[in-house]
């Protein structure tokens, strides 16, 4: 995981480092060693060990981790639980578990050991914690009417070695679209003049050595044609419900002329004795008359 550095005090020699600058990776999670051997020449009653950050978020404030003083280490409240000395005072080596990518930054180890004269040896490295792309997020802005434009949005909000990212359409056809970085981990793709053929289903892509992730979308351009379709399944429907209704309309008319025709046929057929019965008493009347 890294080199050693030996720090060597001496009148004349004030130290001696090995590899004072590196680089130490550790994936996002894991436990990372991080080194710092020395060598010093009086007994380490007093040893004092010093490591301090810098985050890459905050440049310009240190902060310190864990001290090692007259064998006692001293954890920082930010850090308890997760960071110890390996095998202090024979090593100023300590070990960061369950590692956060905050925990990224420039490390610097100071040891000093009285009575030794002279300035304190000091080495410092680089710790990247690696991690895979986060979940993305898709989403689509602007008018999605035929002859529209659209911007298709794709982002991570991490992933160390920052991902790549792509967009393609998927289907119904697979082609790749050109995608313009509004930042590393922001991707837009700008569709102009879009039409029919533009619907389908976009993904967005995000990797790096780590894995991958991804994230879709599904574009339905409202089209001119799309719109009297609707219109003409609206009229259908009301005109089919018109003649429903007019048949309805047409069968209770039909049963209402069938009950008038039935009392007007009752009506005669009680009327005709009556009748009958006036024309012979008038013929009766004209005979009588005789």
């Amino acid at each position: 995981h890294g080199c050693t550095w030996v720090l060597i005090w001496d009148p004349e020699v004030v130290c001696h480092v090995v590899d004072a600058r590196t680089n130490v990776e550790v994936q996002h999670g894991e436990a990372v060693l991080l080194p710092c051997s020395f060598v010093t020449t009086a007994v380490p009653s007093r040893l004092n060990i010093i490591w301090t950050t810098t985050p890459l978020s905050e440049p310009s404030s240190p902060s310190q981790v864990i001290v090692y003083d007259q064998g006692q280490a001293i954890e920082s409240p930010t850090l308890t639980g997760r960071v110890r000395f390996v095998s202090a005072p024979l090593s100023a080596d300590i070990l960061l578990n369950m590692t956060r990518l905050s925990d990224a930054g420039k490390y610097r180890c100071v040891v000093s050991n009285p009575p030794e004269s002279g300035s304190p040896g000091i080495a410092e490295l680089s710790l990247t914690v690696l991690a895979p792309p986060s979940s993305p997020h898709c989403f689509v802005s602007g008018n999605m009417d035929e002859g529209g434009s659209i911007s298709l949005t794709c982002f991570v909000e991490y992933g160390v070695p920052v991902p790549d990212l792509n967009w393609s359409k998927i289907k119904p056809d697979k082609i790749s679209l050109p995608v313009n970085m509004e930042d590393s981990l922001r991707g837009t793709v700008q569709i102009f003049n879009v039409s029919s053929q533009t619907s389908g289903l976009y993904q967005c892509t995000v990797s790096n050595r780590l894995g991958t992730e991804i994230c879709s979308v599904e574009l339905i351009i409202h089209t001119p044609h799309g719109t009297s379709g609707i219109l003409q399944s609206i009229f259908v429907t009301l005109t089919m419900a018109l003649i429903l209704l007019t048949l309805l309309a047409l069968v209770l008319w039909l049963h209402r002329s069938g009950y008038d025709r039935t009392n007007r046929s009752g009506q005669r057929e009680e009327e005709e004795p009556c009748y009958n019965e006036i024309r012979y008493r008038s013929n009766l009347l004209r005979r009588s008359f005789v």
